[in-house]
């Protein structure tokens, strides 16, 4: 059984930084590409970040660019994502899961269905 498990977040201020995690289980890690999924209030879920089987290629929507970075460790099944210069629209429940990016959006991939619990960010003016 697949479980993923989001974990890191919390209140902080605008400018402010935090490191994000994602544990998971009943997979071959290294056989997906593995991103980062918000969900703000009242929004739709919206592709964060992307990054490759073998952590060679990251992408990034533009609202994020230069402020967050995504990692993964194979070895440890875990997927990272480091998020700096925090603003307040960054706000949202934060998930990770497969992902693919077609076009210039980053999705979850048709044959991958499983979603964690996430984790929430709230970010303070």
């Amino acid at each position: 059984q697949v479980q993923v498990v989001e974990s890191g977040g919390g209140l902080v201020q605008a400018g402010g930084s935090l490191r994000l995690s994602c544990t998971a289980s009943g997979l071959t890690f290294d056989d997906y590409a593995m991103g980062w999924f918000r969900q703000a209030p009242g929004k739709e879920r919206e592709g964060v970040s992307c990054i490759s089987w073998s952590g060679d290629s990251t992408y990034y929507t533009d609202s994020v660019k230069g402020r967050f970075t995504i990692s993964r460790d194979n070895a440890k099944n875990t997927l990272y994502l480091q998020m700096n210069s925090l603003k307040p629209e960054d706000t949202a429940m934060y998930y990770c899961s497969a992902c693919t990016v077609l076009g210039h959006t980053i999705q979850q991939p048709l044959r991958f269905s499983y979603w964690g619990q996430g984790t929430q960010v709230t970010v303070s003016s």
